[in-house]
């Protein structure tokens, strides 16, 4: 219902997240991924006076309930409804030319998860959707009953680093041939029945890597972390810093190669007597091991036990 969305959210490493950006007074940072606002709320209290925030979302869930949490904070805040891959168009829009730091908090929120209708969870029966942003695109649906079977193999295994990815794509394409899968429910059943009965016994459903790779291929996440990596960084400020919290080793295999990557100088073999290549580091890493969330917050929030936090630092 408009005004009464229920999202709810707790940000995982709130401190640590909002630490690593050292927030200065009178500075511009941008929020990737706002969700209900939690990270957003603690970064401003730290920019003020002077200082704004670009939230920026996918969904208008999300974003509305942002607005409510953020009110007090309304004249410092700018709230956009977009995906975070397209950073450099927001800003450049907004007539924004740097910023002073950047967070991305990757994680599915707990409302997304949990309300049924969007169909990201197997644990309620609901219409297959999964898209972070409801006002357009393919659904989880479109992929599962439309793509041939090596591409959904494809995604499978690359996106939910399932190990079974061909004997589960074979089941589903058997199984649309006899009408299409429609639902949360019919889709786990037919990924429960594709694998041996051992497998089902495992400490997760067999199915939670396969909604895993729908969700990320839905809404091109691994696309828009690229994107927003590499356009981000060319947005800093020197001395800006990046933040990234991801949730599975994807993402943070991608964070973290980003990062080493613009860190490393000069390439040339080591017996050159001088460089030729005249290659400098663009960032210097501030996490060399992943930061994650300590027992209280794994006691409050299970979630928060895949989270791992990595900073660099524009120089």
């Amino acid at each position: 219902m408009p005004g009464d969305t229920g999202f709810h959210h707790l940000p995982v490493m709130l401190k640590e997240a909002v630490d690593s950006l050292d927030c200065r007074p009178g500075g511009t940072y941008v929020d990737g991924t706002l969700g209900g606002g939690g990270h957003a709320f603690e970064i401003l209290r730290r920019i003020l006076p002077g200082g704004r925030l670009v939230g920026i979302d996918a969904d208008r869930d999300a974003l509305e309930a942002a607005r409510k949490k953020l009110e007090q904070f309304s004249g410092s805040v700018i709230f956009c409804h977009d995906n975070f891959g397209n950073i450099s168009g927001i800003l450049a829009g907004l007539k924004i030319e740097k910023v002073n730091g950047i967070l991305l908090d990757l994680g599915v929120s707990s409302h997304q998860l949990e309300t049924t209708e969007r169909g990201f969870s197997f644990s309620r029966d609901a219409e297959l959707d999964m898209r972070l942003d409801q006002t357009g695109g393919k659904r989880a649906y479109d992929l599962v009953n439309g793509l041939s079977e090596e591409e959904l193999e494809r995604i499978f295994r690359e996106y939910g680093e399932e190990r079974m990815a061909r004997r589960i794509a074979r089941a589903i394409v058997r199984t649309r041939q006899e009408g299409a899968i429609r639902t949360t429910g019919e889709l786990a059943d037919t990924v429960s029945r594709a694998v041996p009965p051992q497998a089902r016994r495992g400490r997760i459903h067999p199915a939670t890597r396969v909604f895993q790779a729908l969700r990320i291929a839905v809404n091109d996440e691994l696309g828009s972390l690229q994107r927003a990596l590499a356009d981000g960084l060319e947005l800093l400020e020197k001395d800006g810093r990046f933040s990234v919290i991801s949730f599975h080793s994807l993402e943070d295999r991608m964070v973290k190669n980003f990062f080493r990557s613009q860190e490393q100088g000069c390439t040339c073999p080591r017996d050159f007597p001088f460089c030729t290549c005249h290659k400098q580091g663009r960032v210097r890493v501030l996490t060399r091991k992943a930061v994650t969330a300590g027992p209280g917050e794994l006691e409050a929030n299970p979630r928060a036990r895949s989270a791992r936090l990595r900073t660099a630092v524009r120089i």
